[in-house]
């Protein structure tokens, strides 16, 4: 398996402009799921953790958070925007932490990314692992409505200094998205380009049960991110809770 590094570029316009507008979106989905359960200094895994802007809000709350990501730019940005979380590199489907975790979180829809139902089985297992007896795992993915509806045509974003372009592709025949973003950036007052495509892949619910149940996960549950959690112009989203057994 290759790390995803195929992140890397796109690291910094992540950081400029998504990550803090999904993140400041989920707290109060992931305060309902699960954070108000757990003890304030909990320990938390936040798995594909992007550029840290998750694991800065806990942190804050002091929570003690370790983040993973398969993107060392990613990182790069995510020490920096949270620099009392640690961070290792490390691809979600082959990291290995010992059992000393309260909660695990994986938002904004990053197992898409994980591109097998076999590879998304053993995220799972890897996360149950990291786990405490009762843990909790929260995360969220696109489902096909939101692919058919939300993940279409194309988007840019122009600022002074960079303009960034996504030509969005749902094939349903394959239930993958992929995304194919041109990034121009004004470096040294010159304007570099960048091209590289980012996929997603669709799961359904009973997929996604039926890994979480194979991983050793009990109490699975589902919720649609704009009809159960009241996330406006999320539709297709869904967010799953699943626990460690406990004894």
């Amino acid at each position: 398996m290759n790390r995803f590094t195929d992140y890397d570029p796109f690291a910094w316009v992540y950081n400029e402009h998504w990550g803090h507008m999904f993140t400041d979106r989920v707290v109060p989905v992931l305060d309902e799921l699960v954070l108000h359960a757990l003890a304030p200094d909990a320990r938390l895994l936040d798995v594909c953790c992007g550029t840290g802007q998750l694991a800065q809000i806990l942190t804050a709350r002091d929570y003690r958070v370790t983040g993973v990501d398969g993107s060392e730019d990613m990182l790069r940005y995510a020490r920096q925007n949270a620099p009392d979380a640690e961070f290792m590199l490390a691809d979600a489907r082959t990291f290995s932490l010992p059992p000393v975790f309260d909660g695990v979180v994986s938002v904004f829809d990053s197992l898409n990314h994980v591109l097998s139902l076999t590879e998304l089985t053993f995220v799972f297992t890897n996360v149950h692992a990291a786990l405490k007896e009762g843990g909790v795992l929260v995360f969220d993915l696109n489902m096909e409505e939101g692919f058919r509806w939300r993940w279409r045509n194309s988007f840019s974003l122009v600022e002074d200094d960079h303009v960034c372009v996504m030509q969005l592709l749902y094939r349903p025949q394959e239930n993958v998205h992929t995304s194919n973003v041109t990034l121009f950036r004004l470096e040294d007052g010159r304007w570099q380009r960048s091209d590289f495509s980012l996929t997603q892949k669709c799961y359904s619910e009973q997929q996604v049960q039926s890994a979480l149940q194979t991983a050793g996960f009990a109490d699975i549950e589902a919720y649609d991110a704009q009809g159960n959690l009241g996330m406006g112009g999320e539709i297709g989203r869904s967010f799953f809770v699943a626990r460690k057994s406990a004894g």
